[in-house]
């Protein structure tokens, strides 16, 4: 088992630090187009980056793939994404589509000059999923859910995992040949729902993408450039360690870690359903 993590950030320094801790994408954020009103109140990341914050990176990854997600499809798609081109992005992330027809005038844009990630985070995007899957282009899926949560109006984005709907959507991208990941997540030991269960989720499903969240590493405290560097190599390290023994875990482990994570989500939902 070994996740391709990404995190995001515009920030050349960041960017540099958790490329030298084995993080393998730096991801540019400039989805805007909508974001604010349909995660108003939540405590989301909005990045606000830009094509330029892309291309003042690009020369620093010699390691780390660089990861630009987009906005969805509108009526200035064809220059925002030829701008992400020219910056030099390795995958260009779709967001937020319903159709696919969306999806293939996404992909009949990018032509093949980048690697495609569709960001699977609606529900009508679930119910179409073979034939969005069938679209010519797309290279790899990530199921987005706190998006998908909000549209399934559910309180826990991670019910999506204890009901079946992230296994449902795995394995269709499994059988489309599509490598895939689902949300993220933060440093072994920490999280609502613990990071190392999601990870043991990651490994049954058999993914191989998630998203460092912000418990991860969160850039609106000041540090200095030494913690950051600490804090991304002993998180990392964490997470490769946990990697190496959920590679060695049976089956039936596996399962009894699925089992754990619905009793956890099944607790936070009645907790959050208190309140």
């Amino acid at each position: 088992m070994h996740l391709k993590l990404m995190f995001i950030t515009n920030d050349p320094q960041t960017a540099r630090i958790a490329q030298a801790a084995g993080v393998d994408r730096i991801f540019v954020d400039m989805e805007a187009l909508g974001k604010a009103e349909r995660q108003g109140g939540m405590d989301t990341v909005q990045s606000h980056h830009t094509a330029a914050d892309a291309a003042r990176l690009r020369p620093l990854l010699d390691r780390a793939e660089l990861l630009v997600r987009v906005d969805p499809i509108h009526d200035g798609s064809q220059e925002q994404i030829e701008a992400v081109l020219r910056a030099g992005a390795d995958v260009v992330m779709f967001p937020f589509f319903h159709t696919a027809e969306e999806v293939a005038a996404f992909t009949r844009i990018v032509g093949g000059r980048a690697r495609t990630c569709l960001l699977v985070e609606t529900p009508e995007a679930v119910e179409r999923i073979d034939e969005i899957l069938a679209v010519p282009g797309v290279d790899e899926c990530h199921i987005g859910l706190n998006d998908l949560h909000l549209g399934y109006r559910l309180p826990f984005l991670f019910q999506l995992l204890a009901d079946g709907t992230v296994e449902r959507l795995c394995g269709k991208f499994r059988a489309a040949g599509k490598p895939y990941g689902f949300g993220g997540f933060g440093r072994p030991g920490t999280g609502q729902l613990p990071a190392e269960r999601i990870m043991g989720e990651h490994c049954r499903l058999g993914s191989s993408l998630a998203i460092l969240s912000r418990t991860f590493c969160d850039l609106r405290q000041r540090r200095t450039a030494a913690e950051t560097e600490a804090l991304f190599r002993e998180g990392v390290g964490d997470i490769r360690r946990w990697e190496e023994r959920l590679s060695k875990a049976s089956p039936e482990e596996l399962e009894a870690n699925r089992r754990e994570v619905c009793r956890r989500v099944d607790e936070i939902v009645k907790e959050l359903e208190r309140k």
